[in-house]
């Protein structure tokens, strides 16, 4: 099969589309028929080795451990191992892998699969499982959200805020979106109650009003986003940055500065890391199914030319999600 692989860690000129040998199955996993794959900051950190801890939470000291890029996927059951009890060949899914998505062929555990949700393409389908779970973690678990709260969304035109800003309408907030003013009018449409453009207003504008933070863009100083925090608010860093793009480089942050920020007020300043898994993944569907969400595809590029995929998104600001088709 034809997959974009990487025997290096390094910029996207490292991947180059070769044949490689179709992966196996085990018994508890799934073979899928890759329709469509999507483009997130996790793909950026495994190709670059970057930060180098990553390269100690198994993906490989040297190289990739899996040299195949890519994570999550939309695509069709070709066949399914012998304990697997949800799926049967011909069913159309999506979900995350193992083996690597940017290819014609990806192994998955079945408890990362979930069955496409009926009126999304494949290409809609594989933008879901990486960024709309960690948007529905972040906003429903880490930050709380709950009828009648305000709720501000950094970076709300991207990947995962686009997500966001939807999810916490769903949950009955009134939602503040942060982002440049080319993307005003998508978040608008999404359902963004208030627009704030960051390249004319800071995130403080209003004052201390917001009870809960998304912070996806990890562009701005602590102190700044504390500032639009109410008194006892919640501050979500569920981004790193350009620096430290991902949840990972949010994290981090979290730590670093969780102590200082409980000792001296009562605002809460949590770091946010997605757990992948069909259960969160089917109760996001369902918010899909009935129209509170919609999944946002800024860019498509074919297989071929993943490498300048990654790249769109390393030069940062891309409107929605990016994706690949298979």
């Amino acid at each position: 099969m034809k997959a974009i692989v990487q025997d290096v860690y390094g910029p996207a000129e490292v991947l180059r589309l070769r044949d490689v040998e179709q992966p196996r199955i085990g018994g508890d996993e799934v073979l899928v028929r890759v329709r469509a794959a999507g483009v997130d900051p996790g793909v950026w950190i495994v190709m670059t080795g970057r930060p180098p801890a990553v390269r100690l939470m198994g993906f490989g000291l040297r190289r990739p451990r899996v040299p195949v890029r890519g994570r999550d996927l939309a695509g069709v059951v070709e066949a399914v191992g012998a304990r697997v009890t949800r799926f049967r060949p011909g069913d159309e899914v999506h979900g995350t892998c193992e083996s690597g998505s940017y290819a014609e062929y990806a192994a998955a555990p079945e408890r990362l699969l979930a069955r496409k949700p009926a009126g999304l393409s494949f290409e809609e389908a594989a933008v879901v499982p990486v960024s709309g779970t960690t948007a529905f973690q972040a906003v429903r678990d880490t930050g709380g959200v709950r009828p009648g709260q305000r709720v501000m969304v950094t970076g709300a035109g991207g990947g995962i805020g686009t997500f966001a800003v939807q999810i916490a309408k769903a949950l009955g907030a009134t939602v503040t979106a942060v982002c440049g003013p080319g993307k005003a009018d998508l978040v608008r449409s999404l359902g963004a109650d208030d627009v704030i453009d960051y390249t004319r207003d800071e995130v403080d504008r209003d004052g201390p009003r917001h009870d809960v933070i998304i912070d996806v863009a990890g562009c701005r100083p602590l102190s700044l986003l504390r500032r639009a925090l109410t008194p006892r608010g919640t501050l979500v860093l569920a981004g790193g940055g350009h620096d430290a793009p991902g949840p990972l480089g949010g994290y981090t942050r979290a730590l670093l500065w969780r102590p200082l920020v409980q000792i001296t007020t009562r605002q809460r300043l949590r770091g946010h890391t997605a757990r992948e898994g069909a259960e969160d993944l089917a109760q996001l569907d369902r918010l899909i199914e009935s129209g509170a969400v919609r999944p946002v595809v800024g860019r498509a590029y074919p297989l071929a030319e993943t490498p300048e995929a990654i790249r769109h998104l390393a030069e940062g600001h891309p409107t929605g999600k990016i994706v690949v088709i298979v």
